[in-house]
């Protein structure tokens, strides 16, 4: 075994659900990361928006390191003080006057919100499967549990896993007639992306998640966000839907919360929590005192260091410069979008063979729906370091503009 190098460990023994990955990243640092072969790369995919802090912070590494000494696990038939005290911070968070369940990533924390939903149903229609509709956005991606999967209205995503959850009816982002008009008396939620990822960096309109709450609250059913990639400071605002003035009834979180360990969260206000009795739900890993040690460190160092405010700043600068490189390659790059450091720009062409380019260039980023290329640096990337990636993109798309116009 010893004597076989990881390419081949993973074609022998790693299912390919993945494809074979094409290169081995061994360490990183801040917002680098080096692979096998000591080839440095500037990493703006964050592990998918996961790496808050970079790689190896050293807060978050102290952390971790002083938790697992004292406790790592007991499980949720006990309390510990770190999950009670990330309970808490996120409930300030989110405005106050709620609950957090715990959970180990954004799939789960997505099947509790559709198990809210069929909760709130029953209670308010007085009947178990009389009004369990949930409305999601075409082009949502919510994961790929079979509830998760139902909730997503993507073909590449629900083909071949047929019969799904049933339940769910989709309608266009950001316009709020079509929700409405999906809205009857089998509807319990309306479940929504802030700002889209996966479907290629879609964000909400302020007037629509206004229009949202208005129409959720005048039908009598729930309000649901799916913040597991857009939360945790990664529009520059803990939530993205504080921009539009607004709180959902139940918000989903996890990727960024934990800084690089497996976390997922659910918030929802006292109201709709008492519909979760005991025994209705839970989890063996959820909240463990080494993730919470994790979590509340991150988001201790958001708040030291003032990163939302930085991501606000530093993020407009980069939408500026992916702006001026559209309307110097109008052709090719078709769109830019997205908020803080979670933007993207469509291109006019599938994204893979760009992001193999960018990432030979010494650039890592991941493709997204929609022929787009994301950008999701750690919120740590400082100006320089944006400036560093842009470089590349720039070079990278200039070439690729050139070839790509010859051949139409």
């Amino acid at each position: 075994m010893t004597t076989q190098n990881t390419e081949q460990l993973y074609k022998d023994n790693v299912l390919g659900n993945y494809g074979l990955p094409p290169i081995t990243f061994t360490r990183g640092r801040g917002v680098r990361v080096w692979d096998d072969a000591d080839k440095e790369y500037i990493d703006f995919c964050s592990g998918i928006a996961v790496l808050t802090l970079g790689h190896s912070h050293p807060r978050l590494v102290s952390a971790i390191q002083s938790q697992a000494e004292s406790l790592i696990h007991i499980s949720n038939l006990y309390r510990n003080e770190k999950q009670a005290q990330l309970a808490a911070k996120l409930n300030q968070l989110a405005g106050g006057g709620g609950k957090v369940f715990f959970c180990n990533s954004g799939a789960e924390a997505n099947e509790a919100l559709i198990k809210l939903s069929r909760l709130y149903g029953k209670a308010k229609s007085g009947e178990e499967g009389k009004q369990f509709k949930v409305i999601v956005a075409e082009k949502a991606f919510h994961g790929r549990t079979f509830g998760g999967m139902s909730a997503t209205p993507q073909e590449k995503i629900q083909g071949g896993f047929r019969p799904l959850v049933p339940g769910f009816e989709s309608a266009p982002l950001n316009d709020l007639q079509a929700f409405a008009d999906k809205v009857d008396d089998s509807t319990s939620a309306i479940f929504v992306e802030t700002i889209q990822g996966e479907g290629g960096i879609n964000p909400c309109s302020v007037e629509f998640l206004q229009g949202l709450r208005k129409l959720c609250d005048e039908k009598g059913i729930l309000l649901l966000t799916d913040e597991v990639q857009c939360g945790a400071g990664r529009s520059g605002t803990f939530f993205a839907f504080e921009k539009a003035g607004i709180r959902p009834d139940a918000i989903g979180m996890a990727k960024g919360l934990g800084g690089g360990v497996p976390i997922g969260a659910v918030w929802m206000d006292d109201k709709h929590a008492a519909l979760f009795g005991p025994g209705s739900h839970g989890t063996t890993f959820g909240g463990t005192p080494l993730i919470c040690a994790a979590a509340l460190e991150t988001i201790s160092v958001l708040e030291d260091e003032k990163l939302l405010q930085k991501v606000t700043e530093n993020g407009a600068y980069f939408l500026e410069q992916l702006e001026a490189l559209q309307a110097e390659f109008p052709d090719y790059v078709l769109d830019v979008r997205g908020q803080g450091y979670m933007l993207g720009i469509q291109i006019a062409e599938l994204p893979f063979e760009m992001v193999t380019k960018i990432r030979a260039a010494g650039l890592v980023v991941p493709p997204a729906g929609g022929n787009v290329i994301r950008f999701l640096p750690p919120l740590i990337a400082t100006k320089a370091d944006i400036d560093a990636a842009l470089a590349i993109v720039k070079e990278v798309v200039a070439a690729r503009a050139v070839e790509f116009a010859a051949a139409v």
